[in-house]
């Protein structure tokens, strides 16, 4: 550890690392990569610095959890906040924002004065959205190399897709476990090859190695989102929130509705969890808030059974956290640290640590 005075854990943080740990991102064993990307939302806005909202925030989390016991001994490290990949955002999202205000490509006729200008501005995005996916999968395919596990934070949830290739090229079969409020099986939303409400339509098109997709906490989709999971011959199975909840009310209880949701995950798993996923108390600035989800504590006893169960984590992504804008509270990083923490306690648990 690169410290000049003893670590106490029970302390106030004494570092600017996430958590106030003294890891440097060597020394340890779980490496967070920030992804500061949100170019095409199209409703709440923020999510580009949930990164830096999630970090301020984690300095307040006690580091002796009861479940996972003691996940800072492994190493936990941050990579700095890339300016780079913010100017990519910030530059795709002032391109994004006229389509966006027009409903999106498909809803200009080609024949309308503005079809080319949108067409071209959808292009840069698209462009810009590549070079963000290359990015992520090179610097999360360095990590992977040096022996580290990496936990993604976004941005929008188009944010992991460069990760979950690099895992996937290493855990070939693996399974996603997404929770989400949305399917994101959108194809090119808005005209948008790499849309946040698209990537797991991306996911399971062009990355062959991932084995299956299961959804769970989804309660806001189209109709052909649902056409689309029903045409996956069990490639992906979604949990919706209203046959959730209908079973819990009939008496069927939650541990006994997680073991059929486990049971169709392989042994090697990738957690993919949009923050929207969870009750929207918990997260009241994300970008698509949708009354429902999960409460933390159901959260917390899914991700326990998957490791008691046997699987191991492989790796991790949390997006869709957008701090407060007026800066008068800064709940959504708090409840979003408290979640990485759990993740990634859990992870390390799957793996003996």
């Amino acid at each position: 550890m690169s410290q000049t005075v003893p670590f106490d854990p029970d302390g106030a943080a004494a570092s600017d690392g996430i958590y106030g740990l003294p890891h440097t991102p060597e020394e340890a064993h779980v490496v967070v990569l920030p992804v500061p990307w949100e170019a095409t939302v199209s409703y709440g806005a923020g999510t580009a610095d949930g990164p830096a909202a999630i970090l301020a925030a984690s300095r307040q989390v006690d580091l002796y959890d009861r479940e996972t016991g003691k996940p800072y001994l492994s190493g936990i490290a941050m990579l700095p906040i890339p300016t780079e990949v913010r100017g990519w955002s910030d530059e795709a999202r002032a391109l994004a924002a006229p389509v966006i205000e027009a409903g999106g490509l498909d809803a200009v006729a080609k024949d309308d004065p503005r079809r080319f200008d949108l067409e071209r501005r959808v292009e840069g995005v698209n462009a810009l959205g590549a070079r963000m996916n290359g990015w992520v999968e090179q610097e999360t395919e360095r990590q992977l190399a040096a022996g580290k596990r990496v936990a993604l934070i976004g941005g929008d949830h188009a944010s992991p897709y460069g990760a979950i290739a690099a895992t996937a090229r290493r855990h070939p079969g693996m399974g996603i476990l997404h929770l989400d409020a949305h399917c994101d099986l959108r194809d090119a939303y808005e005209g948008f090859l790499w849309s946040h409400a698209s990537i797991f339509r991306n996911v399971m098109e062009t990355i062959p190695e991932v084995g299956k997709l299961v959804q769970i906490g989804i309660r806001d989709y189209g109709e052909r989102e649902v056409a689309y999971l029903e045409k996956s011959q069990g490639r992906i199975h979604a949990y919706f929130e209203a046959d959730l909840r209908r079973r819990l009310h009939e008496g069927e209880t939650w541990m006994a509705i997680l073991e059929s949701v486990i049971g169709h995950l392989p042994r090697e798993v990738y957690l993919s969890f949009d923050i929207d996923g969870l009750d929207p108390v918990l997260c009241p600035h994300t970008g698509t808030p949708v009354p429902g989800g999960l409460s933390f504590a159901e959260m917390n006893t899914l991700l326990r059974r998957v490791v008691a169960s046997g699987r191991r984590i492989v790796g991790l992504d949390l997006c869709e956290v957008a701090p407060d804008p007026s800066g008068a509270s800064d709940w959504d990083g708090n409840v979003a640290a408290r979640v990485l923490y759990k993740m990634i306690g859990y992870l390390l648990k799957s793996e003996g640590r």
